[in-house]
């Protein structure tokens, strides 16, 4: 076994999480950009890193002696994790680090420094460089909602199109099990190991054997499920689509009776915050969910086949869903000033008001050069995570 896929398994497991209460751990990004020092800016293999001295640490990396002594214990972890990734092998499960070819270009444009730094797959890995949709919705689904997925996952599979499934019951296995049923292509996304889903490796043998289903983990091979690694492994569906329709969100009443909003509602609020466009089926008017919410709140409305409505069924500001867009495809040709920014919006507005309207834009970074405010997207002064492959 490759030294390098160890060192991998290990940075992407070993290294102390941050957290609120203890703020000395690492957070992905901190991993990220540790990744982007050594390979893209030093051109170093992971194994040639981690044989550093601590002086070469410190004066080329500037890291302080707590990082050097967790990155110590990651090296102390080698043979247990060359160990697995032997045993990972002989299972046919591959371990993909974010550099590497095969790693999924949409999970890397999508959440860019929040990407996972490795993946654990089995199946036909190419699956992941396809077009990609993610259906999601409440795990107590209607009737209706079921419906709805089952028409737009066939429609998705007849157009080639990945179905990306967190497994859950509900919205996600109908996703699954309809793609399947039309000879299409998905991508079943773990909240646990990958090693722990030895009934799944059964039940969907023949696709994985035929290249139509890929399994996906991002945790530790032998982790259990758990509510925390099913919540932490929503971002990373909505990462490996290119499409999110929502079937349906609810809300539910946690022990002590309060009202919550499940994943589902979050995750498409957070996708919403960072630009992204998610399409949203519009309910009956007897339904009682957050669909009309979630379109107020700026996601597009569809009918029951997956078609965008025309009409303003919101009762919102389409409008800001449609600028998020623009703005979007315009910075990924470059950095703007105002004034150019104005020209290619055909807008009538004066630079305060665009920099005031772009700053509510999560992927937009605003930098200021003189007394010009200039925009691009977040991240693409980085090379990293789009030249990596």
């Amino acid at each position: 076994m490759n030294t390098d896929t160890a060192y991998w398994m290990a940075l992407a497991h070993e290294l102390p999480a941050w957290s609120f209460s203890d703020r000395d751990g690492w957070k992905n990004e901190d991993k990220m950009n540790l990744i982007i020092q050594f390979y893209h800016d030093k051109k170093m293999s992971i194994t040639d890193f981690f044989g550093l001295s601590e002086e070469n640490l410190k004066d080329d990396f500037l890291l302080n002696d707590r990082q050097i002594n967790d990155l110590q214990k990651v090296k102390s972890s080698l043979a247990n994790y060359a160990f697995l990734a032997e045993n990972l092998q002989g299972s046919g499960i591959e371990v993909i680090p974010v550099i590497s070819s095969d790693y999924s270009k949409t999970l890397k444009e999508n959440l860019k420094k929040s990407a996972p730094p490795i993946l654990y797959i089995k199946g036909n890995k190419q699956i992941m460089q396809e077009k990609s949709i993610a259906i999601v919705g409440s795990r107590d689904a209607s009737d209706v909602a079921l419906a709805f997925t089952d028409n737009v996952a066939r429609q998705a599979s007849k157009e080639y199109k990945v179905i990306v499934s967190g497994f859950a019951k509900g919205v996600d296995k109908q996703a699954l099990d309809s793609a399947i049923a039309c000879k299409g292509q998905s991508i079943i996304v773990l909240p646990q190991g990958i090693t722990t889903f030895e009934s799944g490796f059964k039940t969907y043998y023949k696709q994985i054997i035929e290249g139509n289903v890929l399994v996906l983990s991002t945790f530790h091979p032998k982790a259990g499920w758990g509510k925390d690694l099913a919540m932490a492994r929503n971002p990373i569906i909505y990462g490996l689509a290119r499409e999110i329709y929502v079937a349906e969100s609810k809300s539910s009443k946690n022990r002590q009776g309060q009202e919550t909003k499940g994943g589902t509602y979050s995750g498409v609020m957070d996708g919403l915050k960072k630009g992204r466009t998610i399409y949203v089926r519009k309910p009956d008017v007897s339904e009682k969910n957050d669909n009309n919410f979630l379109i107020q709140s700026g996601a597009v409305a569809v009918d029951f086949n997956g078609d965008t409505l025309n009409e303003d069924v919101s009762g919102a500001q389409p409008e800001n869903n449609s600028f998020a867009d623009t703005v979007r495809e315009i910075l990924q040709k470059g950095q703007f000033s105002a004034d150019d920014m104005l020209k290619k919006l055909e807008s009538d507005w004066k630079p305060d008001k665009l920099t005031k309207e772009l700053k509510k834009l999560d992927f937009v970074d605003v930098r200021k050069k003189g007394n010009r405010n200039y925009f691009s997207l977040k991240g693409t002064d980085l090379p990293t995570l789009f030249e990596f492959s």
